[in-house]
């Protein structure tokens, strides 16, 4: 797969803002990589949903390893560096994240060798985590701890959380202010909390315009798929909290409104409107974007990609620890079922849905909401057929291609009353 391919992973029409998009993702990385080399410059290492506009707030530059393990199953690499990770005395059943990420480091290999012209990822000065996705990230991060001997901090967030509560957001706050002096140590700068406002401010502007970038597919037909969206969610991931990310998707919306206007859809004779729940299977990206786009089946809307759209960022004004805890722990991974059902019904009246993919991700199961009996809840409360695939945001081993695509084709003739 050569370095185009990673943003090329669609059937629909190319995204002509794609290529702004490869500019600031090389400046990016090209960033990460000189102050790798700068010993004046302190690099911390955070989790997707994890307090990066403190790390920021601090003079960190911040990397993202669940970006990098994306890149690893996009490039269908991981299944090289698992058993690497497995022969630690990794279980094959845990997060393929942790354990393809892993496996690279041990090889000494990286994506972004290919993509980037980096030797290496960059080296941390410190680990920031938070749990709110799940416990693996703790034991990832814990990992380069110990190998690197690199101090790790992080927050222990409430889970199964129903209705989020002062005492929820209160125990998130306390322990995002007692991270402040063990970064100031290590970034050897003074806290100020206006710096802080400010770059959470961003982060908020960041969201807002995603969000405006995704609900251009309440359209019909819709001129954005999933596939793409997971594609060009990539500056709400690492360059939140920029005006970068800011600015990106503003160019972005205003050549989604543009194909709205000339009638030009993501899927020619959209005929069907699917809902992702789950995570993407990265190395099938491609592969399942053509076969449902040749079913006429666009996929415009994910709980996948809806994940970086912190709207409680702004909800308080400069009270910049409380929007960050109310926004990291309303996150829909660590919500309750009941919670969860109401949210995606709101998505299925909002992108007028015919039809629900859940995936079941082997190793993802705090990502994955089928083992409880939420599809059958979610189709007697809305009468919304859904389908479950089977498989892996990472570990292509446990993919049945023939299966999966035997299974939407028939889900497809469902939809179609046939």
């Amino acid at each position: 797969m050569n370095t185009g391919d990673l943003y090329n992973l669609t059937k629909s029409p190319p995204i002509k803002s794609t290529q702004e998009l490869r500019k600031i993702s090389t400046a990016y990385f090209k960033d990460l990589e000189a102050s790798s080399n700068d010993p004046n410059q302190k690099i911390a290492w955070c989790s997707s949903v994890g307090p990066a506009e403190l790390l920021l707030a601090l003079g960190f530059k911040v990397y993202y390893p669940e970006n990098h393990t994306a890149m690893l199953g996009t490039s269908r690499l991981a299944n090289k560096y698992i058993p690497a990770a497995i022969a630690q005395g990794y279980s094959p059943e845990i997060c393929s994240y942790l354990t393809s990420d892993i496996g690279a480091f041990l090889h000494k290999e990286t994506p972004f060798t290919k993509a980037y012209g980096l030797k290496e990822v960059p080296k941390p000065d410190v680990l920031a985590f938070n749990t709110n996705q799940c416990r693996d990230i703790q034991d990832w991060f814990n990992w380069y701890s110990k190998k690197l001997n690199i101090p790790i901090i992080g927050i222990n967030s409430p889970s199964f959380v129903d209705d989020v509560k002062e005492n929820h957001i209160h125990s998130v706050v306390t322990q995002l202010k007692d991270m402040i002096p063990v970064l100031e140590k290590i970034s050897d700068q003074s806290f100020e909390k206006k710096k802080l406002n400010h770059i959470v401010n961003l982060s908020f502007q960041c969201s807002e315009k995603w969000q405006e970038v995704l609900e251009t597919a309440k359209v019909a037909p819709s001129p954005i798929t999933f596939w793409d969206s997971c594609i060009h969610m990539l500056p709400a991931v690492v360059l939140r909290g920029s005006q970068i990310a800011i600015d990106y998707y503003k160019m972005l919306k205003e050549e989604l409104i543009e194909r709205i206007e000339n009638n030009e859809a993501a899927v020619p004779n959209e005929e069907f409107r699917i809902y992702w729940e789950g995570m993407p299977i990265w190395g099938k990206i491609r592969s399942l974007s053509e076969h449902l786009c040749d079913s006429q089946t666009s996929v415009v809307a994910s709980t996948y990609c809806s994940s970086w759209i912190f709207t409680d960022l702004g909800s308080s004004t400069n009270e910049p620890f409380t929007n960050m805890a109310k926004a990291y722990t309303k996150l829909f991974i660590n919500r309750s079922e009941s919670s969860k059902e109401d949210y995606l019904i709101d998505k299925f009246k909002t992108f007028n849905i015919d039809g629900v993919i859940f995936h079941n991700a082997r190793t993802c199961p705090n990502n994955s909401n089928t083992n409880y009996g939420m599809p059958k809840r979610l189709e007697n409360r809305q009468n919304i057929p859904s389908i479950v695939i089977d498989a892996d945001l990472n570990d292509l081993n446990v993919y049945s291609e023939e299966q999966t695509k035997t299974k939407i084709d028939a889900f497809v003739e469902q939809l179609a009353g046939v």
